[in-house]
């Protein structure tokens, strides 16, 4: 079952065979049409997103600046992992050539790391509209979004090229079986036969600076936010404000609640299928849910969608304008 080459006196792999999700031959079909139904269902939703704010003025600010930045890395995520498992589920031997399996490694790391920043660039963008609406143009102008948003790119791509360069190094002897439907650091570690100490270690500050850090500064500005909600006389104005950022509150549970069971989690106890299934959660069930949980809970989503439609579907007259 190997594929291998000599590499002076190593021995390499160059492919690998995915053992994930075809450990149950019999429920194949009905896996490829959860797979293919959610990835339809990421894409088109986050592009509906997309389009709305680009042509809707209203959607024109900060927020949902980042919001289209958050959409776009969505689809960018599950694009990496999940077309070459719809493949494979009608391929006999599910593999990926070496050179893919680097590949793919290294988009799913920039974009794993920029939505780790971006999320946290957005609770500030609401902690700065909440806690000091007057100074909010200033402090979140044109400028200020296109900064956060590049860093938060800038940063994943670091990262990626850092772990990816370190990946490439190592040597792989085999077994050339990876137990998941991706390619994953911990996952190749675990093939080497070559010191991974430098790996690891690289492993554990990027978990600090790209995971934690940015959770903890998610949680303290949402911490004062809440504190200032709270100030709030009005249950009206507490209604208004709360609404404001409530969106992106469920966006960040759900997303670092899932990397963190994916990640975070003891590897003893537990099955080939919960890590699967945890894998899942976090690479093809949170892209899909970020779009449905902002047209659901953002009134301004919900019109500039339903104006979308009625624009492509009814135009509102003749030039195609939409009117408001």
């Amino acid at each position: 079952m190997k594929d291998v080459k000599e590499r002076g006196n190593l021995t390499g792999v160059t492919e690998f065979i995915f053992l994930g999700f075809f450990n149950h031959p019999e429920l194949q079909g009905l896996f490829f049409l959860i797979f293919l139904v959610v990835h339809l269902v990421t894409v088109l939703g986050n592009l509906l997103i997309l389009t709305a704010i680009r042509i809707n003025p209203v959607l024109h600010t900060p927020m949902y600046y980042f919001l289209s930045n958050l959409s776009f890395l969505d689809i960018c995520y599950t694009s990496t992992t999940v077309p070459i498992v719809l493949v494979n589920f009608f391929q006999e031997k599910k593999t990926i050539t070496y050179e893919g399996c680097l590949s793919q490694l290294f988009f799913l790391v920039i974009f794993a790391g920029s939505e780790c920043v971006l999320l946290a660039a957005m609770a500030y963008d609401r902690f700065i509209a909440i806690c000091h609406p007057l100074h909010y143009p200033v402090l979140m102008s044109n400028r200020v979004c296109a900064y956060l948003a590049a860093g938060s790119w800038m940063c994943g791509l670091v990262n990626s090229m850092t772990h990816t360069g370190l990946t490439a190094t190592l040597t792989l002897c085999g077994p050339n079986q990876i137990s998941h439907f991706l390619c994953d650091i911990p996952l190749l570690l675990k093939l080497s036969c070559s010191d991974t100490s430098i790996n690891e270690v690289a492993l554990y500050v990027a978990s600090a600076t790209f995971g934690l850090s940015p959770c903890l500064f998610t949680a303290v500005s949402y911490t004062l936010i809440i504190s200032a909600i709270l100030k709030i006389q009005s249950a009206q104005g507490q209604k208004k404000a709360f609404s404001t950022c409530a969106s992106h509150l469920t966006v960040v549970l759900i997303y670092y609640g899932t990397i963190n069971f994916n990640y975070d989690r003891p590897s003893l106890g537990y099955s080939l299928d919960v890590d699967i299934l945890a894998s899942v959660l976090f690479c093809i069930v949170t892209p899909m849910l970020n779009p449905i949980i902002y047209s659901l809970r953002n009134k301004e989503v919900k019109v500039a969608l339903r104006k979308l439609c009625k624009g492509y579907i009814f135009p509102s007259d003749s030039s195609g304008q939409i009117h408001s």
